[in-house]
């Protein structure tokens, strides 16, 4: 009967000992996941709405192109001239923008 007792005792910390390993991957993967994300996204949506007539742009499926008009979710690209294309304002990519216009003054600066 004694033995049987001693196999019903908690454990040490109880409750709270036990969440303490659930807690910390709750705590890593927000800071390894879920908020770079977040960031992410807010920069997005920024760089979004600073986007206006005249920028060159690279969408998401790489199409260069120089905004002509922007109408609410819907932005006209020019991609040459005369030629028109109408793309949706989330489906340009700001991490591909960037590296483009990089590469751009880069090539600029080396050619000088």
């Amino acid at each position: 009967m004694i033995s049987l007792f001693i196999l019903q005792a908690s454990a040490p910390g109880g409750l709270i000992g036990s969440l303490w390993p659930l807690l910390l991957m709750f705590v890593v993967i927000f800071f390894f996941f879920i908020r770079p994300q977040a960031k992410k996204a807010k920069e997005q949506t920024k760089f979004l709405d600073s986007l206006d007539k005249g920028v060159e742009i690279v969408t998401a499926s790489g199409l260069i192109g120089r905004i002509n008009k922007i109408e609410g979710s819907i932005v006209t690209l020019t991609i040459a001239e005369k030629t028109f294309v109408r793309i949706t304002k989330g489906s340009i990519s700001k991490e591909m923008t960037e590296a483009y216009t990089k590469s751009l003054t880069s090539t600029e600066t080396t050619s000088s």
